[in-house]
């Protein structure tokens, strides 16, 4: 087997400075980057989802963004094929891919040796246990998990129905365990990866978000919510997004405008602590601290760990 593609990964919570220090990386490393967000594919839905604008991506070529309507489905499974073919495409321009983004499970996907099942029987799986859950209600359906996989059971809440119908899917589809399933699936990298983590103090951090939620109110964030309800988009995946579906239940009359930007905060601050729960759990990642800000010496050392790790490690 010959060398591994080279590949840049920098993950880290929402609002921790991720876009900026891409494009500085992108520009030295001759990068394009690749969207590793699962809510920036859709159209229409820039404010909430924090979208790079046409002028703050510098000309630094993007993938992966506006590539959906708010009304169609996108799996980890789409996101996979269509970035390892956007990694192909990249490196054949004698560019380096790099994926920036905070969606764990997609970018986990990618890296790794990550197969799912035949698609066309999964789909018809999954119909048939949602119709299940409509028909008998989630505990029938959590009992099964319980059941074929305790170790799925003991991580997913009854009420995630996305996720007890995933794991038995995987379980019909395979006759694996999703547990298992996953297990197997996380050995082998498959690019000549350098993982870059970008944290900060957590009060810090909160703080941040906060104030990003604010500023996104102030951008037009509930005229944007407001155009997609009155489209009539509603029950789909792109509105369960963290200030999206707040704002429908203030649009809906469930709660009041101060409530609801008051729950899209606590949304937020919740999302950034399982995304930094998820990546120390399931990547190898260099961390590097950016609470004082993104100076110079900081930005040396990232571009240097990164020049070194996919330079070393390709020799």
């Amino acid at each position: 087997m010959g060398e591994k593609q080279k590949l840049v990964v920098l993950i880290g919570p929402t609002a921790v400075g991720k876009t900026k220090l891409s494009i500085e990386l992108a520009k030295v490393l001759n990068a394009e980057i690749i969207s590793g967000d699962s809510m920036q594919i859709y159209r229409g839905m820039n404010i909430g989802t924090a979208k790079i604008t046409q002028e703050e991506m510098e000309g630094v070529p993007h993938h992966l963004i506006d590539i959906k309507n708010p009304d169609e489905s996108f799996s980890t499974a789409d996101f996979q094929q269509l970035v390892r073919e956007k990694i192909e495409e990249i490196a054949a321009r004698g560019r380096l891919p790099m994926i920036v983004g905070g969606t764990g499970l997609y970018i986990q996907s990618v890296i790794y040796d990550y197969e799912f099942a035949d698609r066309e029987s999964e789909s018809l799986i999954r119909e048939r246990l949602e119709h299940e859950a409509e028909e008998k209600g989630m505990d029938v359906l959590y009992e099964q998990l319980r059941r074929i996989d305790p170790v799925s059971a003991e991580k997913i809440h009854i009420n995630n129905k996305r996720r007890v119908v995933r794991a038995l899917e995987v379980y019909k589809t395979t006759g694996k365990p999703f547990s298992e399933h996953i297990a197997s699936q996380q050995q082998t990298l498959l690019y000549d990866v350098a993982l870059v983590g970008l944290m900060m103090e957590r009060g810090q951090l909160y703080a941040r978000i906060n104030e990003r939620v604010d500023i996104m109110m102030k951008q037009g964030l509930l005229e944007e919510v407001k155009g997609l309800y009155e489209e009539g988009i509603r029950d789909t995946q792109s509105i369960q997004a963290i200030g999206y579906k707040e704002l429908y239940q203030y649009l809906e009359n469930r709660l009041t405008l101060d409530e609801a930007i008051e729950q899209l905060k606590q949304n937020s601050r919740r999302y950034a602590k399982r995304q930094l729960t998820w990546f120390r759990n399931k990547m190898p990642v260099q961390w590097f601290d950016v609470s004082d800000g993104l100076s110079d010496g900081k930005f040396h050392e990232i571009f240097t760990y990164i020049a070194g790790k996919i330079r070393l490690e390709a020799n």
